[in-house]
Parts: C-alpha cells; sequence; structure tokens
C-alpha cells in the first residue's frame, strides 16, 4: 500500500509480514509530524519493486528471518531493522547493505524513534545484544596503540561541540543545524564517549584541549 507526497518530512515504507507488527510500525510512523508514511508492505519482495520507483529516506523492516534482506540491495534508503539477534557475520552483511539500526523485536516505540532519527542523520544503532555479538568476535583482537582506539570526532560533531563550547541549548543547536533534538542528543552522546567526558563541560574543555574549539 502507497501513500502521497510526504511534504518534506522524512519518507519512510515499512514492511512486517505479520498485520499486527505493521500495523504498530505504520501508528509510529503516522503519530509525528516529522515522518511521512510512503508505504506499507507485507513482504520484502513487494517493498523492492516499490522502492525502485520511489525515493525514500528510511525503510523500517520487522522480520523474524534476515534472509530475504541478505540476497539484494533493497535501496538507497537508510534501513532500520527489528529482528532477532543475527550472529556477527551477518551483522556485517547487513551494514553492507544499508541496514543502519539492528534492534530487538521487543524494542518499545521509542527506541525506533531514536533509530529512525538516527540512521536519516547517517548514524549506525544497534541494540546492546547485537553490539555483543559483534564484541564476541572482534572484541579480543589486540589494539596497537591508544590513539587507534579513540574514534575520530566527525565534522558534524565538532560543530556541535563548538555550538556546546557557545553555550547554546541543544532546541538552538537543532535550529540552526536543521536536524532533529533527538539527532543532537545523539551526537552529544557520542562526543562525550570519544572525548571520555562525563559532562557537556567537560567536553568543551578536552575539545579546546585537543584543539577541536577554536579559542
Amino acid at each position: 500500500m502507497a501513500e502521497g507526497n510526504g511534504g518534506g518530512a522524512i519518507r519512510i515504507a515499512v514492511v512486517a509480514t505479520s498485520a499486527v507488527r505493521r500495523a504498530w510500525l505504520e501508528s509510529i510512523v503516522r503519530s509525528h509530524a516529522d515522518f511521512h508514511l510512503a508505504g506499507s508492505f507485507g513482504a520484502v519482495a513487494s517493498l523492492v519493486s516499490f522502492a525502485r520507483h520511489t525515493e525514500l529516506d528510511v525503510i523500517i523492516i520487522d522480520s523474524d528471518s534476515i534472509r530475504d534482506l541478505l540476497l539484494e540491495l533493497i535501496s538507497e534508503a537508510a534501513i532500520v531493522l527489528l529482528t532477532e539477534v543475527p550472529d556477527a557475520r551477518s551483522v556485517a552483511r547487513l551494514l553492507r547493505i544499508g541496514v543502519r539500526a539492528i534492534l530487538s523485536r521487543e524494542s518499545d516505540p521509542d527506541n525506533v524513534l531514536s533509530a529512525i532519527y538516527a540512521v536519516y542523520d547517517g548514524l549506525v544503532l544497534l541494540s546492546t545484544a547485537t553490539a555483543e555479538s559483534l564484541a564476541a568476535v572482534y572484541g579480543d583482537q589486540p589494539l596497537e596503540v591508544e590513539d587507534e582506539v579513540s574514534e575520530e570526532i566527525t565534522s558534524r560533531e565538532t560543530e556541535v561541540l563548538r555550538m556546546l563550547a557557545e553555550g547554546l541549548a541543544n532546541k538552538e543547536i537543532a535550529a540552526r543545524l536543521g536536524i532533529s533534538e533527538h539527532t543532537v542528543k545523539f551526537h552529544i552522546s557520542s562526543i562525550l564517549d570519544k572525548l571520555g567526558a562525563s559532562t557537556r563541560t567537560e567536553a568543551v574543555t578536552l575539545g579546546i584541549r585537543r584543539g577541536l574549539i577554536p579559542i
């Protein structure tokens, strides 16, 4: 089932074999003004045909089997997948074909919302169980030096960090960058993790010391 123009909102398609699960996902999308439900499908194959002729930003797939997803690239849209935790090799393959968030099928609506905003802004979001499946395989590999362990601060995160230094609130940062407050919170959380800071003030201090914030 396809719907009309989204008027600038985030264009989302949902897929779930279960009519109940599909209706649940539809209700999440329809309940937020930022989103437009572009289509709803009971099978991945139906989505593939639709996506070839429709511009989508995010695809949400609820599935107890990832076999169909691993067969072909669905779309350039970012994919949010609700599924049972796959093995580490499957996770890697899913990330390569455009899956940007892997959540448990037991996730609540807030988790799904956060995933939509995250993948739309180019972030990757994994459930704890999925991350642990990767860590179980790759986590014991030796690390060379501490500098290689630390993730690099992205250009967008640097922008956010500099705005924190200006004393801007999340809402003000979101307005200046044209992104959602959800996404701003993700960026700030990532900044704190990467800098090893526990507060915004500490992150700004560390940012100045590392030359990320001009003085």
